[in-house]
């Protein structure tokens, strides 16, 4: 059967989800019924969430479709402050973990339909009383649609245990309400005809509960003291990269450091050996340019840095900061120097991401200390970069060997076509 929403009215009750989200930004989110966690793939990209759990009785299923939660090559190459970790689990609404209390927001969308009436009870308890988030929303077919379903006869499915008219919702849900200290405003996607939406009202009608302010019924109930329950299995999780997390900051920031300094050489040495768009003059060569360069001045005179940069801290710091040229420290003495002293402080300052990455010069140079892709002076103060003509460090900073970056390369599988339900 052709679907009888633009857009389909599944979509529209995950755009109620996201639309909520939007506007209120919680950080902990839930969807119970997760399924084929469209609804969360769509959630992981509202960065204000922190973490995303996602909840299925079908393991096999979750097992199926959870790589589409993956961090995406992106999140590796230009991670954010933002932070997000997402989870799912096998297990049951019926059941209490304790993982899942007082989150921001809690949704079951299309879910309470399929269970039995001594099931909802205890969804009710488990949700509303144990769990007890800030916000739930919960959406449910309205059988007084049902009329206007084309070929529609019984329930909209074959699994679904009821189907409520409006009247029925509401009761529920002012009882629910009522026992656990919520209060709920209703509304609904899929509209009916003009003439009749007043009569007949939406296609799936969804509850949106807020827990009253200063309702402490979920320790009344269960007490802050009782034993936490774990009777979820844990099928999958992982942490998007974070520069709240030392070991990505440290990684962006030396690819950072490394890309301006090979920079800022290659403009010092321009001036200095007399390139033109990277061409010597008489068809003189790097090296000759570079003896003859380094006859005329001692490796320890400082020359000037073709970079201004603002003051941004300590005085003492920037005296002197000017690229210089340096000897191999492993060569013996007497050979051709191969180096530019590039000072961390013109680094700091010409690079306002470098500047924001390590907040102070004095943590820069604690984050490059003994990183293995960075050779510093003796006394930390400046980088040593190579006088060969060499290619620029790629700024993903090689994250081909990264772990974390070979893990999303996985297949993602295309979604199975849907059934009338979704639609409706």
């Amino acid at each position: 059967m052709n679907p009888i929403f633009s857009p389909s009215l599944h979509r529209q009750r995950h755009q109620f989800v996201i639309d909520f989200v939007r506007k209120n930004k919680p950080k902990q989110v839930a969807d119970l019924g997760c399924g084929e966690c469209k609804l969360l793939k769509q959630l992981k990209f509202h960065r204000n969430i922190e973490l995303l759990v996602g909840v299925d009785t079908n393991g096999a299923k979750i097992k199926k479709m959870m790589h589409g939660l993956a961090p995406l090559s992106t999140d590796y190459l230009q991670p954010t402050y933002d932070q997000l970790r997402v989870e799912l689990y096998q297990g049951s609404v019926t059941q209490r973990d304790a993982r899942l209390r007082r989150f921001d927001l809690v949704t079951s969308i299309e879910l309470i339909e399929h269970l039995i009436l001594t099931d909802l009870e205890r969804f009710a308890s488990v949700v509303f009383g144990y769990m007890s988030p800030a916000s739930v929303i919960v959406s449910t077919p309205n059988s007084e649609f049902n009329a206007l379903l084309p070929g529609l006869t019984g329930f909209r499915h074959s699994d679904h245990k009821f189907e409520w008219n409006r009247s029925e919702f509401r009761s529920w849900a002012l009882k629910v309400c009522l026992d656990y200290g919520y209060e709920v405003e209703f509304t609904g996607v899929g509209e009916a005809p003009q003439d009749q939406q007043e009569s007949i009202g939406f296609c799936s009608q969804i509850g949106v509960f807020h827990r009253l302010q200063g309702n402490d019924h979920c320790n009344a109930l269960h007490g802050s003291d009782v034993e936490e329950v774990f009777s979820y299995t844990l099928v999958y999780s992982v942490n998007y990269p974070s520069l709240h997390d030392n070991n990505t900051l440290r990684r962006v920031l030396v690819s950072e450091v490394l890309h301006w300094a090979e920079h800022l050489k290659n403009r010092w040495m321009e001036e200095k050996t007399g390139r033109t768009n990277g061409v010597l003059p008489h068809r003189q060569t790097e090296q000759g340019a570079l003896e003859e360069l380094l006859s005329e001045s001692p490796c320890t005179e400082t020359l000037d840095c073709p970079v201004d940069y603002c003051d941004r801290g300590d005085d003492e710091e920037q005296e002197g900061a000017e690229l210089l040229w340096a000897n191999d420290p492993q060569q013996e003495s007497g050979t051709l120097n191969r180096y530019v002293l590039v000072p961390l402080a013109v680094l700091w300052s010409c690079c306002p991401k470098i500047g924001e990455l390590s907040g102070s010069l004095g943590n820069l140079r604690h984050l490059l200390m003994d990183h293995p892709r960075v050779k510093l002076t003796q006394d930390g103060s400046s980088l040593l970069v190579k006088c060969e003509e060499q290619d620029p460090d790629p700024v993903d900073g090689g994250l081909e060997d990264d772990e974390d970056f070979l893990a999303v390369q996985c297949s993602h599988r295309a979604e199975p076509e849907e059934d009338w339900e979704a639609y409706v």
